[in-house]
């Protein structure tokens, strides 16, 4: 075993009580049933008991730099580094992956299933005029599609409240939202496999390298925010990354399929140590 797994391990064991640790999280994490699947074998593991937070990327970073929350678990790279540089996080490490997909009515009004790119397919959409239901909360999925909109040279904004349309909330309620209106929609693929209220919409437009989906994990740095419970963040987060829970993550599944690929880099990892 290398030797960072037996530090883990030791680690592991030697929790005899349970510590309770705020995670601020994303709503397609909890969406997905990852959390309902991973807490109890982490508790099993280590004796944490975790509470999620489950609210767009954006405002649980926000949470968490006014020192509400212990780890953050979220998909915003930028924002994750900015808020490292800050002084609000430990670290942060890769911890997994899945990839977000263009869902909309199976007539496809706008042919998003016929573009060649993801720039093509939002032009599609704008030309034809076609819906377009966003989270507008400047959550990670927000942002995604912000990021993609602009790559574009589109500015949906000007067409809010017309063709798009901002439901200033989680990714479930904007996909209910999306589905009810005929409306395209920018998910990640977890949170659609998981999600119960398809009808007649469908993934039209997927596989482009740019709808790649990364999640990190940041525990909340000691300095900044003195109450916040440090050790059982960092077990918590050096379980994530251990060979044990990634091995974990990869085996939830919905319908027998994997919904997170882990990819935490086993040799930046191992070069963590506790202060």
């Amino acid at each position: 075993m290398k030797p960072f797994l037996v530090f883990v391990v030791l680690a592991f064991s030697a929790h005899t009580q349970a510590d309770t640790i705020i995670v601020q999280s994303t709503t397609s994490t909890q969406n997905s049933g990852l959390y309902d699947y991973l807490l109890p074998i982490l508790k099993k593991d280590t004796g944490i008991q975790a509470n999620i937070v489950a609210v767009g990327t954006g405002q649980a970073i926000n949470n968490a730099r006014r020192c509400d929350g212990d780890l953050l678990l979220v998909h915003a790279r930028s924002a994750e580094e900015t808020f490292v540089a800050d002084g609000y996080g430990e670290y942060r490490r890769d911890l997994m992956y899945n990839d977000f997909v263009i869902v909309g009515p199976k007539a496809d009004p706008a042919n998003v299933a016929g573009a060649r790119d993801v720039t093509d397919a939002l032009q599609r959409i704008r030309q034809a005029g076609a819906k377009f239901a966003s989270r507008g909360d400047d959550s990670g999925t927000h942002k995604k599609e912000r990021s993609l909109w602009q790559e574009a040279a589109i500015d949906p904004v000007a067409g809010s409240g017309q063709w798009y349309l901002e439901t200033g909330s989680g990714m479930g309620a904007t996909l209910n939202t999306g589905v009810g209106l005929g409306a395209y929609v920018l998910t990640d693929r977890a949170t659609w496999m998981s999600f119960a209220n398809k009808q007649d919409s469908t993934i039209l437009f997927e596989g482009a390298p740019p709808l790649f989906n990364q999640y990190g994990v940041i525990p909340v740095s000691a300095a900044k925010c003195p109450n916040v419970n440090r050790e059982a963040a960092e077990t918590f987060a050096r379980w994530l990354l251990s060979e044990t829970g990634q091995a974990a993550i990869a085996a939830y599944q919905v319908d027998g399929k994997q919904l997170f690929f882990p990819n935490a880099n086993d040799r930046l990892n191992s070069s963590i140590e506790l202060k």
